[in-house]
This record gives structure tokens, sequence and C-alpha cells, in this order.
């Protein structure tokens, strides 16, 4: 191989090089933009990922106060904290104590020996049971 390149030029040779360096710039440069558009790209995703969440967000807290602001909502607060009752709804307090076939509380009916305890029940429970338990 060395006797191929005795006889070229000088100049030739410095060109040779030159365009090599070329070559290894451009390499560089071109690994070099591929590295920052992969760096962009993945920001790019964060972002869109951090966004879908703020939407995500915002559409909860619009539900929300849709909700909240709605006469259903206003409704049932004013029902619950100020005793509101509507005209023809009646209210019923169904107690904690016992209470007897006759309806008095606390007491026990002396015919019939068995108690409807609604202490330890959960609210549901205790609705399914002053509509459905037809005991006595």
């Amino acid at each position: 191989m060395y006797v191929r390149f005795q006889h070229t030029s000088h100049t030739t040779k410095l060109v040779i090089i030159g365009l090599f360096l070329l070559v290894s710039f451009l390499l560089y440069s071109l690994t070099a933009s591929v590295y920052k558009a992969y760096q962009i790209e993945l920001h790019i995703k964060n972002y869109e990922r951090e966004n879908s969440k703020i939407a995500e967000e915002n559409r909860k807290k619009s539900e929300d106060y849709e909700y909240y602001s709605s006469d259903a909502y206003i409704e049932k607060i004013a029902k619950q904290n100020l005793g509101l009752v509507n005209p023809g709804e009646e209210v019923i307090i169904i107690p904690n104590d016992k209470i007897d076939a006759s309806g008095i509380v606390g007491g026990v009916n002396a015919e019939d020996d068995t108690v409807n305890s609604y202490s330890g029940l959960s609210n549901n429970q205790k609705w399914w049971k002053f509509f459905f338990d037809m005991e006595a």
C-alpha cells in the first residue's frame, strides 16, 4: 500500500486528509443533532404527560364545581344542616334505642319478646329493617 501512495502528490494527500476531517466533523454534527432531537422528544413526551394530567384534573374540578353549584347539592346540604323540609315531605328519624312492636322507644312489649334493635346497624341496614323487616 505504501507503493500505491508514493506516486500521489502532496496536495492530493492534504485534500484527502481535509476531506476525512470534514466527514468526521459532519458525522459529529449529525450525531449531536440526533442526540438533541432525542432529548427534545423526551421533553415533549414529559410535557404531554403532564398536560394530560392537568387536563384530567381540570375536568374533575369542573365536574366537582358543577355538582357543588347544582340545585340538588344545595338542597341536600340545606336538608342536612338547616333542617329544610319541602312541602309534602315528612322527616323520619330512626332512634338508636330499642323499639318494641307497639312503637314505644325504650320499652319492651310483654306479649312479644321480639325486640327490634337498631343499635350497631349501619344506616343502610336501619332503613332496610325499617321498610322490609316484617317481624311481629
